[in-house]
Formats: structure tokens, C-alpha cells, sequence
């Protein structure tokens, strides 16, 4: 593992604890990274041949940020209830852009690049899954804000009727959920012993 895979995968360590506590704040920020992360390798690898090598941070700093801004008011648009349910971490696609790119993931093949959203992507729709039923006791609450309703009597898949353990929504039990799914897949992936 060298410096730059481990300062990406620390990157995304705030939206993977912070932005997980529901189903619909997940998937909400998976969709909007995985639109401004094409639209920025795009305009990127069109960009790249014709910039100096001294201004590649600079460019790749002002076309994240603005993709950025248009996804976020283009989210707050849509449904203001699920822009601010996303709170900053939608801001923080911005730098993982720039990450990414200064990392080189937008020359990768574009299998690499896709499995690495999707693993990416699936990790937190189980996180918010199991952060959503631990923490709440309901599934999918607030999934119509996805669909730009702001007024709706949908309240979810009600699981108990007492809620659930509180401590699972807010950030240290996103990290208390972090490490034993973490270590479930250490012990179920490790070798068996030959005796």
C-alpha cells in the first residue's frame, strides 16, 4: 500500500462514517459521486493534453469544485430536505476528485475504476442498511425525498415499534460498525489451518 492509495482511502472515510447513518443520505451521495467523479474524468482526460504540467492542480482544483457546486444545487433543487440530510459531505467530492486525479485513477482502465465505485458504492448502502435498522428500527424513512417529495406520508419499513440504539446513527457507532464488519471479513477470509 503506498501513500497515495492510503491518503484516498482515508479521504473517503468521513462520507463512508458521516454520510451513512440512513439509507437515503447514502445512496443520495453515491449517485452524485459517481455522476461528478465521470463528469470530472471526462473533462479531464479532454483537458490533460492540452495543459501544462504546472497547471493541472490548479485546473483539476477549479473543475471539481465547480461539477461540485452544480451537483450540490442541482440536489438542493431537486429535494431540499435530502440536500441537507447529505449536510457537507457532498462537499467532499470535490477533493476526492482531485485525489483521484493527482493519484492517476482517471487513466486506469474503466473496469478498475467501476469496480473500485461499485465496492465503494456497496459498502455503503451496507453500512446505511445496518446503521438505518441498529439505529432507527426502520428502513428507507425518508426515500421519497429521493424523488423530490417534499411532503409525504411514507415513514419507512417500521422494523420495531420502540426505535432502535441511537448511538448506531451518529458517527461513533458508524466507526463501531467500521470495525466489526471489518473484522467479520478478516476472520471469515482467513486461511484455515492445515492440522
Amino acid at each position: 500500500m503506498n501513500k497515495s492509495s492510503v491518503l484516498q482511502n482515508s479521504l473517503m472515510l468521513a462520507p463512508l462514517i458521516g454520510a451513512t447513518g440512513s439509507l437515503v443520505s447514502a445512496v443520495g451521495l453515491w449517485l452524485m459521486l459517481i455522476v461528478v467523479v465521470s463528469a470530472f474524468s471526462l473533462c479531464m482526460n479532454a483537458l490533460r493534453p492540452r495543459l501544462l504540467p504546472a497547471t493541472h492542480l490548479l485546473t483539476s482544483v477549479l473543475l471539481a469544485a465547480t461539477l461540485t457546486s452544480c451537483a450540490q444545487l442541482g440536489a438542493q433543487v431537486w429535494s431540499l430536505q435530502w440536500h441537507q440530510h447529505l449536510g457537507i459531505y457532498s462537499g467532499l467530492i470535490a477533493l476526492q476528485c482531485v485525489v483521484l486525479e493527482q493519484t492517476g485513477f482517471s487513466r486506469r482502465s474503466l473496469r478498475d475504476r467501476t469496480r473500485l465505485c461499485v465496492m465503494f458504492g456497496g459498502l455503503m448502502l451496507v453500512m446505511s442498511l445496518l446503521r438505518e435498522l441498529i439505529g432507527s428500527g426502520t428502513l428507507g424513512s425518508h426515500l421519497p425525498w429521493m424523488a423530490g417529495a417534499s411532503q409525504a406520508d411514507w415513514q419507512g419499513w417500521f422494523l420495531t415499534a420502540d426505535g432502535g440504539l441511537r448511538l448506531a446513527t451518529l458517527a461513533p457507532g458508524g466507526f463501531i460498525l467500521l470495525g466489526l464488519m471489518i473484522a467479520a471479513w478478516q476472520a471469515w477470509h482467513r486461511p484455515k489451518s492445515s492440522h
